[in-house]
């Protein structure tokens, strides 16, 4: 279980910045472009696990590569090459400080702010009389502000628009774009017997133009759901199967951990680990309907190093 991507730092040629996330590490480099290295961490509750999932990297990094190649049509994307299978070079963006989340259905954070009695969700109305994991009547889109540090927070268009985070015209692209990308998100998973429950994008601007950036429709990113059954199992209050890394908030949640001060992070014992590391396989097979290559987990660090300087060397 140590063979994993958790901590690394790399210097890779024409380096001149890095920062360091909560599951990607950015390395800024020559030419404009900019190093994503997509780790083993996984987190959850805005915090980061202490031990890594093995595969978990290349599982991420291959699905959010599969779907930016797909939604080229509909907005330009930061990725340029993925010269390893844990790394995606692309264009460096000036990120804008929201993500854009989408719900179809009412489940996970929205289902919990529901449950505790409001209807209200960073401005979206959610109607009485409805039950954990229905559909919205409509898409309905709860952005959420990006923090430097510590947890993102719930945000409405209306305080988006005060603060002047964007202007209104900007606001009302990533809305039309946010249900474009949302809409063929759909359409595929329906292809695969899934469906996209909830997702987020986030976008970044290069040179004044829009552009979509980080990972999309990942396990990390996203949630599904298995489509065939989904109905009778609403019909009769059975859980739905899930496509997630919820099962991985859950289990921490059984273990008295929400990422709330005070509580200690539970430490994940091995047999978990590789539950979790064989869920993420399962759901790149089924999202993408590809075949999942496991790649040798020894000598990470030096593979990802060679790959990348090589990609700058010859671009």
């Amino acid at each position: 279980m140590n063979d994993t991507l958790h901590r690394a730092t790399f210097q890779f040629d024409g380096q001149y910045n890095a920062y360091h996330g909560k599951v990607r590490d950015m390395y800024s480099i020559q030419k404009g472009n900019i190093v994503a290295v997509v780790s083993d961490r996984i987190s959850a509750f805005d915090v980061v696990m202490p031990k890594g999932i093995p595969y978990k990297g290349q599982v991420l990094n291959g699905i959010a590569s599969h779907f930016l190649d797909a939604v080229q049509d509909i907005v330009p994307t930061w990725k340029k090459a993925t010269p390893h299978p844990q790394v995606t070079v692309g264009y460096a963006c000036e990120p804008i400080r929201i993500e854009m989340v989408i719900r179809g259905y009412l489940t996970g954070h929205a289902w919990r702010t529901y449950k505790s009695g409001e209807r209200i969700l960073c401005g979206e109305s959610m109607p009485n009389g409805m039950k954990e994991h229905d559909a919205f009547e409509a898409p309905i889109i709860t952005p959420a502000s990006k923090a430097e540090e510590g947890h993102d927070e719930d945000i409405s268009k209306a305080s988006i628009l005060d603060r002047g985070i964007v202007s209104t015209e900007l606001y009302d692209e990533l809305e039309r774009i946010t249900h474009a990308l949302f809409q063929r998100g759909t359409e595929m998973a329906a292809r695969q017997g899934l469906i996209l429950v909830d997702t987020k994008y986030e976008f970044g601007l290069l040179d004044g133009q829009l552009m979509l950036i980080d990972e999309i429709h990942t396990p990390d990113s996203s949630r599904y759901f298995i489509l065939e059954g989904y109905e009778e199992r609403q019909k009769s209050g059975t859980p739905q199967q899930q496509l997630s890394k919820e099962f991985v908030r859950e289990w921490l949640m059984e273990n008295n951990f929400m990422g709330l001060e005070g509580q200690s992070v539970p430490e994940m014992p091995d047999a978990f680990i590789q539950e979790v590391s064989d869920r993420y396989i399962h759901l790149y097979e089924k999202v993408t309907g590809q075949e999942f290559i496991r790649r040798p987990l020894n000598h990470l660090e030096s593979d990802i190093n060679g790959a990348v300087n090589n990609w700058i060397r010859t671009n």
